[in-house]
């Protein structure tokens, strides 16, 4: 029987997923695009709401891996259905015939460029979170002013946007948005911070603590309303136009740094394959599973399988929770095909 199983995406998920598979028995081929493992979590400094650093979480992920066979900075040439398995052929000449294949390619990052109004890529002191994190394990940013004086953070870039064809919520982004604040005032502490914001959903265990905490030890300050214009002064500060609907009153505030809370949407990379074989998606670009319920780990082809952020927007327990969930879908399939 062939027991080939192709993991599309080393991140995480694709890690998490290959372990869980290869300790089933399972022949497991891994392939990331990128010249590392570990996707985002691999750019990410520390992570919330305990402030864990990303490297003690990745690091584990990549040890269980041992024993499994994967590739990087290789994609999928082309990949197609023969008779009842799948013939990939790779960017460094293999090809695998897989009797089922992970999709755990993940999102990307919105291109915060995109919102004009809020100047990325325009004005120096604008940068986004994935920016801010880098600044966060290096300490080198030039656009990070020494001892800035005033630091605002933008939420839902991205996100719950009609005019940036995502209605959708990002799941991540309030947290982030709290976690860096308070990471920013604890590098700043005469900096006066500030959090522009529709609404916060700190559903996750821990979340609502961190808030508070952000309100109570640290002074972050929270102002519900979206940010209607960003433009730049003479001294190269930023100048935000907003409006705090709790008082119904607008509001210009002068920044030394503006971070923007880019959203997330369905890989690019990963879009390109699923097109290869049709594989459906909704309105909002992700993968479409096979049921909203029951089968959120399944395409509704044969042999197809999802997890993590390539099918919607997940915080990262979510993420490993379903990389074992496919793990155990997949062995499920084989089970019945034989």
């Amino acid at each position: 029987m062939n027991k080939n199983v192709m993991v599309i995406g080393g991140g995480p998920c694709g890690l998490e997923a290959s372990a869980q598979l290869h300790k089933m028995g399972y022949n497991v081929i891994l392939i990331e695009k990128e010249k590392q493992l570990g996707g985002h979590l691999a750019k990410w400094d520390r992570l919330f709401p305990e402030g864990i650093e990303a490297k003690e979480v990745l690091q584990p992920l990549v040890d269980n891996i041992n024993g499994v066979k994967y590739f990087l900075d290789t994609e999928v040439v082309s990949i197609n259905l023969l008779d009842k398995e799948y013939n990939v052929i790779l960017s460094n000449g293999i090809t695998v015939l897989s009797k089922a294949v992970l999709m755990t390619s993940g999102f990307d990052l919105f291109p915060a460029e995109k919102k004009e109004e809020y100047g990325y890529g325009i004005y120096d002191r604008v940068i986004t979170n994935a920016d801010l994190e880098k600044f966060f394990a290096t300490g080198k940013d030039p656009r990070v002013v020494e001892n800035p004086k005033r630091i605002g953070f933008v939420h839902c870039v991205g996100s719950r946007d009609e005019k940036a064809g995502n209605r959708y919520c990002s799941k991540v982004c309030c947290a982030t948005a709290v976690k860096q604040a308070c990471e920013m005032k604890a590098l700043f502490p005469d900096a006066e911070i500030f959090c522009f914001y529709m609404d916060l959903r700190m559903f996750g265990r821990g979340y609502e603590d961190m808030y508070l905490k952000a309100q109570k030890d640290y002074g972050i300050r929270f102002i519900r309303g979206r940010v209607s214009e960003v433009s730049e002064t003479l001294e190269k500060q930023v100048l935000v136009k907003a409006e705090d609907t709790l008082s119904g009153k607008p509001l210009k505030v002068t920044l030394d740094l503006l971070v923007l809370m880019a959203g997330m949407q369905n890989a690019k990379s990963g879009i390109r394959i699923g097109e290869m074989i049709s594989m459906k998606r909704s309105d909002d670009g992700f993968f479409t599973t096979k049921g909203s319920i029951l089968s959120l780990q399944e395409c509704d082809k044969a042999g197809i399988f999802y997890a993590g952020a390539c099918t919607g927007p997940k915080t990262l327990p979510d993420t490993l929770n379903e990389a074992r969930a496919a793990a155990v879908s997949i062995h499920n399939y084989f089970n019945k095909e034989n």
